[in-house]
């Protein structure tokens, strides 16, 4: 027997408005709509905190209720590997994998830090440089940030980060003169890149980027092992039954090959990395093991 939703639907995002995950929630929202793939008002509600881990813990209390869904990304694995949370995934119901958004590494325009091997150079003693990040310690971007302190040599557990539950919040404290860098989502500096007030450096893709990124090099061209990326999905509660995982995968794989979801993509600096619920579930799998591995070497595995 099929299944539709019988009330309003909520979404959840474990940023504050303009984070990296209120960001997909609102444009997967406005498409929902806009498409007329659900026959329901929906909702976001923004609980931020512990890198999505409080949003993660609000949708762990509506077991069996699939009119509740939130934003996923690699720091619901991390923050178990990392003691921040008592569960990942395994805990509750994958329903798809929308894109991977990669990092860029960023300083405000009149920094001293010329370009890519300037900071490469300043890495080779971490705690000399102070660097703004999101959303959490033992995330993409710390891990990125520690093949980058590897490369040139040094400790990555010597990083000093000011890490914030917002990206965002991150640009405002390089901005402030408080970071000399930041590793933050590539569109979260787009306003800032445009008006000229920061420079990007590299990005960990494994190729350039375009628009506002077009001239800035993949550390993967500098000679650099430095691709990695935050997956952003959705993820249910747990005791959800198969017709309802079906409702959510088709209507969220409806979406995702809509022309204005497309473009969001675009705008985004998003990269089309589209998956259904199960083979989400094996992305997660591998993802474990992988996020696993880096997290000890960064000392922080719980």
């Amino acid at each position: 027997m099929s299944w539709r939703p019988g009330r309003d639907i909520e979404l959840v995002a474990g940023t504050p408005a303009g984070g990296g995950q209120d960001r997909p929630a609102r444009a997967l929202l406005q498409v929902l709509a806009a498409e007329r793939l659900i026959d329901v008002p929906a909702r976001l509600v923004n609980i931020p905190g512990r890198g999505g881990g409080n949003a993660w813990d609000h949708l762990a209390r509506h077991r069996g209720d699939p009119h509740v869904a939130a934003i996923s990304s690699p720091t619901l694995i991390t923050n178990r590997q990392l003691g921040v949370s008592g569960f990942d995934d395994t805990a509750l119901t994958p329903l798809a994998t929308l894109y991977t958004e990669y990092i860029a590494f960023l300083v405000r325009a009149d920094s001293a830090i010329a370009d890519a091997a300037g900071l490469l150079a300043r890495l080779r003693d971490p705690a000399t440089l102070t660097i703004a990040m999101a959303t959490a310690r033992g995330n993409t971007n710390h891990m990125a940030l520690a093949q980058l302190v590897r490369h040139a040599g040094a400790d990555p557990r010597a990083l000093e980060l000011h890490v914030f539950d917002s990206a965002r919040h991150a640009v405002a404290d390089l901005l402030d003169g408080k970071a000399e860098a930041a590793a933050i989502t590539a569109v979260s500096a787009a306003p800032e890149l445009a008006a000229g007030r920061l420079r990007a450096l590299a990005v960990s893709a494994p190729r350039r980027l375009g628009d506002l990124y077009a001239g800035t090099p993949a550390w993967r061209e500098l000679g650099v092992d430095c691709v990695i990326g935050t997956w952003r999905g959705v993820i249910g509660a747990a005791g959800l039954d198969t017709a309802q995982v079906a409702w959510w995968e088709a209507a969220l794989g409806r979406a995702a090959k809509s022309a204005a979801w497309r473009e969001e993509l675009r705008r985004q600096y998003w990269v089309d990395t589209w998956a259904g619920s199960a083979a989400t579930r094996d992305l997660l799998e591998r993802e474990r093991g992988m996020l696993g591995e880096l997290i000890s070497g960064l000392g922080l595995r719980s």
